[in-house]
């Protein structure tokens, strides 16, 4: 067998990327009216290709205004990327799981009627356990699922108590997410509009106070629960529920996915409550995989935006905003020295991408400059995706037949999440910028129900792990080495889950934070492109004075996962800021 280092580096001679093999086109796309577009003025010029970005398109170009999306990679999607990274296997690189995207945003761009296929699982949890073998001869494992009757079994293998309350805990969370989902499709308050504006400005202000009243109706007297999650730390809501570890840690993944912190630490509950937040096809709090991978969702959504008329072009990086002698922002300057000129810009990048990097110096008042340096975009994920020759064979849950998968290949697969201590431990390592003995570990094996993403029989493995920090101590760098290291220290977790699982390794590609911020541009590698903190939220994201998609620059609007309210494939910030653009160009 050739070593593990051998493997890795197949994957630096990249394969074309998934795009470029189904939809060649996409690489620099244009409406049939032909011309340069670089030659052009535009409405509205949208900085990244990412889902958000192309959303905002969409419903900008159906209202009627010219928009540009120009995009730095090959590739459009932003983070909702297919790639074949080694050939044969498609990936989704970074973002793999959908749940979150609006259901309005399916049914106004007819995503369904352009192709997306979303398959959805009827289990979503497995967690094997190391232990010693029981009864049967194995060790145990939890596998959580739809068929109440089969959960119920599963859990109390582990907690008679917690099989009882896990319907009730699934019906509470649900509740509190439903009530509060009408502010995701609405900006947030705008309070000095409200305070200060004229009477035209506080009638359009108004809709947003009435959702959020609404909501807060909707709560009721759940209101206080509302806010202890909101607040606590995911721990102690789940130690009041539940009493086994393996399903206290197992849910808890959901409280610290993406983020730099643990169960035990405040502002977890809300990152549990943002992930139950999603639907697949009316199905409250499912997630599912897109046929074809997520590049299949930023498809679709460009298909729209082309379909009405906006242009989107790949390998156009922007190095700056344009701006006039009165300070507002009128187009973008491309890496070639190109501008190109328009009455707005949206930027689909990060808080620091856009404010940092992008703006030019001055054109933001001198008070808020502060603000900037405080945005917290740390990341605590390392991203792998690996290609194998046969499905892992879990010793908890074995194979029924050499390369048939079982319920629990189809789900996310948690090791390394036998006890909230377990979480903790590797979280420790990480702030001391060492990489944890024993990382958490998100499986995904999409190929399980996808079969176009790898040869018959070989499968696509998309593993999401934490804690790793940006940073590591003594000034080392994510080299080669360090990346090899580290995946040796992941692959060697699945062997003792899964033996033989080495062996079946074709090829990997490691994805750390600083390679997901210089692959995908996501600041820190942060997914959410900013923490999902209390202090970062609703009408704090990412800073008070911009919570509405508006910034103190004229002419310059957020429209990504650094606004409100916040990451996942969801496509709000986008429809949100679209929303918002229509009205100001619509007072014009």
């Amino acid at each position: 067998m050739a070593s593990l280092g051998n493997k890795i580096r197949t994957v630096k001679s990249l394969g074309k990327p998934y795009w470029y093999l189904r939809l060649p086109w996409l690489q620099q796309c244009r409406p049939a009216s032909g011309g340069d577009p670089l030659t052009k003025d535009y409405d509205v010029i949208i900085v990244g290709a990412g889902h958000n970005g192309l959303v905002a398109s969409a419903y900008l170009q159906m209202a009627g205004l010219q928009t540009l999306v120009l995009e730095r990679r090959h590739i459009i999607g932003g983070a909702a990327v297919t790639e074949e990274i080694i050939p044969g296997y498609k990936f989704s690189r970074c973002s793999y799981v959908l749940s979150l995207l609006r259901p309005h945003i399916y049914k106004d761009l007819e995503l369904k009627k352009r192709g997306l296929k979303v398959y959805t699982r009827p289990h979503f949890a497995f967690t094997p356990l190391l232990e010693e073998p029981g009864q049967n001869g194995r060790p145990r494992s939890l596998l959580l699922g739809k068929d109440h009757e089969s959960t119920y079994q599963q859990i109390a293998k582990f907690s008679k108590k917690d099989a009882e309350a896990f319907p009730e805990y699934e019906k509470y969370i649900a509740k509190l997410g439903e009530a509060i989902e009408p502010l995701l499709d609405m900006s947030p308050v705008d309070i000095q509009t409200l305070t200060e504006g004229t009477l035209r400005k506080r009638l359009k202000a108004l809709p947003a106070l009435k959702t959020l009243t609404q909501t807060g109706l909707a709560l009721g007297k759940d209101i206080p629960t509302f806010y202890e999650i909101l607040t606590a730390p995911a721990k102690k809501i789940l130690d009041r529920w539940f009493e086994s570890e393996p399903l206290k840690a197992t849910i808890a993944t959901d409280s610290v996915i993406g983020a730099m912190l643990t169960p035990d630490q405040p502002g977890s509950g809300y990152v549990l409550l943002h992930h139950v937040m999603g639907q697949i096809d009316g199905e409250k709090g499912a997630w599912g995989f897109a046929e074809g991978g997520m590049g299949s969702v930023s498809r679709c959504i460009s298909e729209a935006a082309l379909e009405h008329g906006a242009t989107i072009l790949t390998n156009k990086t922007v190095s700056s905003l344009l701006s006039d002698s009165d300070k507002k922002v009128c187009g973008v300057v491309l890496e070639d020295g190109t501008e190109i000129r328009s009455k707005a810009v949206l930027s689909n990048a990060t808080p620091k991408v856009t404010f940092v990097d992008l703006l030019p110096t001055g054109l933001i008042p001198a008070e808020l400059v502060q603000d900037l340096k405080g945005f917290d975009s740390t990341s605590p994920v390392t991203k792998i995706n690996v290609a194998v020759n046969k499905l892992p064979n879990f010793t908890a849950l074995p194979n029924v037949s050499e390369n048939v998968p079982g319920p629990h290949h189809s789900c996310t697969i948690h090791l390394n999440c036998e006890s909230m201590n377990m979480i903790n431990e590797a979280y420790s390592s990480a702030m001391a910028g060492e990489l944890p003995k024993r990382p958490m570990i998100e499986l995904c094996i999409p190929s399980t129900v996808d079969p176009t993403l790898a040869p018959e029989g070989h499968h696509v493995l998309s593993f999401f792990t934490q804690y790793t920090p940006y940073h590591l101590s003594n000034g080392r760098e994510w080299d080669e080495e360090t990346k090899k290291a580290y995946a040796d220290i992941v692959f060697d977790a699945v062997e003792q889950y899964a033996p033989g699982f080495k062996d079946s390794i074709v090829g990997a590609d490691i994805l750390p934070p600083p390679e997901l911020e210089r692959i995908f541009g996501l600041t820190g590698g942060n997914i959410f492109h900013g923490a999902l903190s209390l202090d970062q939220l609703y009408l704090a994201r990412p800073y008070t004075w911009c919570s509405s998609y508006r910034t103190p620059v004229k002419g310059l609007y957020l429209c990504g996962s650094g606004a409100h309210p916040g990451g996942g494939v969801m496509g709000a910030p986008g429809y949100n800021s679209a929303q918002i653009v229509k009205t100001d160009f619509a007072a014009m």
